[in-house]
């Protein structure tokens, strides 16, 4: 045998039924560990909101220390009731994102057998794509400002900017993305060349620069978003690979979350692809707070993240294992995705996918 592969994992519950949720997925995990012969090192912080009610704390600089220690993050929800929106938004997640300069967001866009699309006459075999979005550059960089405020002259502006470094970055994660996933080999760039000329010429350049040089084997595409919004819902089995800026990656990842079923099964990274780089790994839901500690809402998403945390550490046998079992669930257990209407209790499900691993 060869040296035991270890990995050392900060795992934030977070706020409503985050807890829950990553308690499930951490039962699946151990089951992935043992089986696969690799150690899962498991630290718990409290971050959310009610530390932050507690001492008016977020994320201090000192968290972001701890969390560098670590080989990746397990999330399971940000959002409290009894904090202002965008407090916690703010200081944990954007925060983290930034000082531990996640600059890939991933999101599988997949249909599980069983599952629901609200597209008609779609199915699994139509509803398998991934979104790279750049996730550290765009309007979110808080370039701007008001002027005149509370006025009739009220002006407001926010800045998109993107440098030639962080687009280049981020096309060359989705361009090694998609010759790994060696599906239909084919990547999208989408954006907005025709009115967003500047930025999304600096884009476009960077994508066929980059593709003719490096990934001939790589076929290009280019749509604009609306475009690509209108063709998620009409042909999804167009897709393959589709990498795009930070604004757009927002909104056409949520568009793909209710395609694939909805908030109940999607999961997303936010990730670092550098040597020594910490990535994060969380449910696309809310924290749910009226669910809060009634053992009714849907873990799968978060045991989806746990498979998706895995795949990126290099442990894809035990990724496969957990999706797999995912699939059996959706196919042949649950009666719905809804919180409540499963079927099942929280834990059961968590149990379930644990004993199919």
């Amino acid at each position: 045998m060869g040296k035991q592969r270890s990995y050392n994992i900060a795992v934030m519950g977070g706020d409503g039924t985050g807890p829950e949720v990553v308690r499930e997925g951490l039962k699946v995990l151990d089951a992935a560990s043992a089986k696969f012969g690799f150690k899962l090192n498991c630290t718990h912080y409290d971050f959310g909101g009610e530390r932050y009610k507690r001492t008016g704390e977020t994320l201090p600089d000192s968290g972001i220390e701890e969390l560098r220690k670590h080989d990746a993050i397990y999330l399971g929800a940000i959002g409290h009731p009894d904090v202002a929106p965008g407090i916690l938004e703010k200081g944990i997640l954007l925060k983290a994102r930034f000082a531990l300069d996640q600059y890939i967001n991933l999101r599988p866009v997949k249909l599980y057998p069983g599952v629901e699309t609200p597209i008609k006459n779609k199915g699994p075999e139509d509803i398998d794509f991934v979104v790279v979005r750049e996730n550290t550059q765009d309007m979110y960089c808080g370039m701007g400002g008001v002027m005149h405020e509370g006025t009739p002259n009220e002006v407001a502006t926010q800045t998109a900017i993107y440098s030639r470094f962080g687009v280049d970055r981020c096309l060359r994660y989705a361009f090694n993305y998609t010759r790994k996933r060696d599906k239909k080999k084919t990547l999208m760039l989408c954006g907005k060349t025709n009115v967003l000329t500047f930025v999304y010429s600096l884009w476009e350049r960077a994508f066929h620069e980059m593709g003719q040089k490096e990934y001939p084997d790589i076929k290009r595409e280019y749509a604009h978003v609306d475009a690509t919004t209108m063709w998620m819902v009409k042909n999804p089995e167009w897709f393959d690979v589709i990498v795009t800026g930070n604004m757009f990656g927002d909104i056409i990842t949520d568009l793909g979350a209710m395609i694939q079923g909805g908030m109940g099964i999607a999961a997303g990274g936010n990730i670092n692809p550098d040597p020594g780089g910490v990535s994060m790994f969380e449910p696309i839901g809310g924290s749910a707070p009226k669910y809060t500690g009634k053992n009714v809402i849907n873990p799968l998403a978060a045991i989806a993240a746990g498979q998706m945390m895995l795949e990126t550490l290099g442990e894809g046998e035990a990724a496969a294992a957990i999706e797999e079992a995912i699939m059996h669930i959706t196919a042949n257990k649950l009666k719905s995705l809804a919180a409540t209407k499963m079927g099942y209790s929280t834990s059961e499900v968590g149990d379930m996918a644990a004993s199919l691993v």
